[in-house]
């Protein structure tokens, strides 16, 4: 049986046959660590992490390269961000206030309730529409105070892949001079993204999902001039000015210590390149092409099936939580799509608890989630709608015999 891995939100498979390549070469060519040695390996390793980031820089349509920043990941992006701007903010008059919405993912929501609950700020979080899962930019707007410093938005929903209005609450934001900190764990690489006309001031995202990199790699872009309000969440070692004891004021020196993930970011870099090439709105196009298959699909003959989200192409991107009547727990149903038809999804509450309660799934155990890649196919949406309705009219043909 063909296996079909339908899990892209959580990381993306298969990647581009250059992004192994781009790690072997470095594992065994080079080895060196960037910026930690002046002998042709390590200078070329440098040059490697330079083109990485300039791609990425094109990508997102940036200012500077130097201004993307390697994380660990996208929950290391965010922290970064969210506790550089609350502890680089003045904070002796008041406590600092930052935004966020229902829809957010843990790696936003639980910095925020450790950042609240030592007592460095205050926050509002802000609801959105049960049905679809879009936040009201209005709502953004009546919320800030004049103590704001920060409003966290996810770009695209790891639950119902929802795509929020960024760029309008981008002009808010801009308007009342207060920091748009975005997560595009599950737009960049997938959806056109230009930071400076969408008002974005910190992009975090991860490497190995929609960039097609491997695990262990992400970033964060900082809007030149906001690092200049961002606090540093750890020091260390950088291979430059070391000489002094103090953290490097440039960037990304100044919020990158410690040696890094380099075969991860090469191979990272070679990801980039592959969606470069391939043009990101050509490959934005293939997706839409495949959410307006599906949806059609799922909307024909299964009864017993509820697509949670927005029921159009225009809000949202290629994640898809459902759940069919008949099976109480989700897991019930990823088990059965992958021993009967070979499909890989994945069951729960996705990191996202206050999604699911946003869409009223929070208490039965959260949504079967089918998440879309550059390698998905029509035939794979097929495959797919038409294994959901064999399960769809099985479970209804129980129904009626009882």
């Amino acid at each position: 049986m063909q296996r079909r891995y339908l899990d892209n939100a959580a990381t993306s498979f298969p990647k581009p046959p250059e992004v192994l390549e781009g790690v072997t070469r470095y594992a065994c060519e080079l080895g060196a660590s960037p910026g930690r040695g002046a002998y042709g390996e390590a200078k070329e390793a440098g040059l490697l992490f330079d083109e990485c980031r300039g791609r990425i820089n094109e990508l997102i349509h940036g200012e500077d390269p130097n201004h993307v920043v390697f994380t660990l990941n996208a929950s290391d992006a965010l922290n970064m961000a969210i506790r550089g701007v609350v502890h680089g903010c003045d904070s002796s008059n008041t406590k600092p206030h930052v935004i966020t919405t229902w829809m957010e993912h843990n790696s936003v929501l639980r910095p925020m309730n450790e950042l609240v609950s030592r007592g460095d700020m205050e926050q509002t979080r802000v609801r959105c529409d049960p049905v679809t899962g879009l936040v009201d930019p209005d709502d953004i707007r009546k919320a800030i105070r004049p103590n704001t410093v920060l409003i966290a938005v996810v770009h695209g929903s790891n639950v119902t892949g929802t795509l929020q209005p960024v760029a309008e609450v981008g002009a808010i934001a801009r308007e009342r001079g207060v920091a748009l900190l975005v997560d595009a764990a599950q737009t960049v690489g997938h959806v056109p993204i230009d930071v400076r006309a969408m008002g974005i001031d910190l992009l975090a995202f991860p490497g190995h999902k929609g960039l097609l990199g491997p695990l262990g790699t992400g970033a964060l872009y900082i809007r030149p001039g906001v690092e200049k309000r961002m606090a540093t969440s750890r020091e260390g070692g950088t291979g430059s000015v070391s000489d002094q004891d103090t953290q490097p004021t440039f960037m990304p020196d100044r919020f990158e210590p410690g040696s890094h993930n380099a075969p991860g970011i090469v191979g990272l870099s070679q990801g980039v390149k592959w969606i470069l090439d391939k043009g990101v709105d050509e490959l934005w196009q293939h997706q839409r092409g495949l959410m307006r298959l599906m949806i059609e699909r799922l909307g024909d003959g299964m009864p017993g099936l509820r697509l949670y989200g927005p029921q159009g192409v225009e809000d949202r991107v290629g994640v898809f939580s459902i759940r069919i009547d008949g099976f109480g727990d989700p897991q019930s149903l990823s088990d059965v799509l992958e021993k009967d038809f070979g499909l890989l999804t994945r069951s729960g509450i996705h990191c996202a608890p206050l999604a699911h309660k946003t869409i009223g799934t929070d208490q039965l155990g959260g949504t079967t989630r089918l998440s879309f890649g550059p390698f998905t196919t029509e035939e794979d949406v097929l495959f797919i709608s038409d294994s959901l309705a064999h399960l769809c009219q099985g479970q209804a043909a129980r129904v009626s015999s009882c």
